[in-house]
């Protein structure tokens, strides 16, 4: 029975259910087998009726199910079962590969020149918003959506510093209801025909990288050496590495799918938690489906 205390999960934010996550993430971690649904809700100081409610609303499976994603073992599993090269994704082109991509097929890069002056006449609105991974500190221009950032690892100053330095000379304005409906729609909300642009900011580099990160359909997970290859600098890795660790579109641009060789996580931005968090999300829903 849950308890009388417990929140009605529907009353909560999508902010509230990652941070039961995040939670959980630790708990599994140092457990030294599988958790029950009563042990794990119960370490959390929840029923298990509404730790379950949680996890259906978050995710749409149960936390026995989720756990398997949640393993620190998971990221090999994903590499052995999921790789895709993205030569091969971007030759069936991005058709068929999920909601996410159905919403990028247009995004457009800042130009060399105007980068480099380090977003001088450019005006950024920005604005808080709430997501399945916590606060994120979204911004863009009236071209779409060139910054977000997860804070619920790294917190809100963090987050904002992040993505302020990157354009230092641009003029920053609070405008959350432009950004709104681009943000709705990218997170599965909002008009079902809208698209949410990108505008890549960044080194040609940079920008080479990532507009191949976003090819890589939800569920499926690549290599900094596949992607060093597939942009045609096979030697590159490092420094793709790096330029992956620049994205500054947290999600959108899914940074998060890309491991090392070796079947580890390798880094992340926004805290490594955040990252095992996105894959086992995206790993469930793709297995609902």
């Amino acid at each position: 029975m849950p308890n009388a205390d417990d929140p009605d999960p529907d009353e909560i934010g999508r902010a509230y259910h990652y941070g039961v996550m995040t939670r959980a993430i630790e708990l599994i971690d140092a457990a030294d087998a599988p958790l029950s649904l009563e042990a794990l809700a119960g370490q959390m100081g929840m029923s298990a009726a509404h730790f379950q409610r949680v996890f259906s609303t978050w995710v749409g499976v149960s936390p026995k199910r989720y756990q398997q994603y949640l393993t620190l073992g998971h990221a090999k599993t994903l590499l052995r079962e999921r790789f895709t090269t993205l030569e091969a994704a971007h030759s069936t082109g991005l058709s068929g590969t999920g909601r996410l991509h159905d919403l990028f097929v247009r995004w457009e890069a800042m130009s060399p020149g105007e980068y480099a002056t380090g977003g001088a006449g450019l005006q950024i609105s920005w604005g808080w918003f709430d997501c399945p991974f916590g606060r994120v500190l979204v911004m863009g221009t009236d071209k779409g959506i060139c910054g977000l950032s997860l804070a619920a690892e790294i917190g809100d100053a963090a987050a904002m510093e992040d993505l302020r330095k990157r354009w230092p000379a641009a003029e920053f304005v609070e405008n959350a209801a432009m950004l709104r409906p681009w943000v709705e729609t990218a997170f599965g909300g909002g008009d079902a025909a809208a698209q949410a642009p990108l505008y890549l900011i960044g080194a040609p580099f940079q920008i080479k990288v990532w507009e191949a990160l976003l090819k890589l359909p939800e569920g499926q997970v690549t290599t900094y050496g596949d992607i060093a290859a597939v942009i045609g600098n096979p030697k590159a890795v490092r420094a793709v590495g790096t330029a992956v660790g620049r994205n500054p579109i947290g999600y959108l641009i899914p940074c998060h799918r890309v491991l090392r060789k070796s079947g580890e996580l390798g880094g992340y931005h926004w805290g490594l938690p955040m990252k095992r968090a996105m894959l086992g999300y995206e790993a469930a829903r793709i297995d609902q489906r």
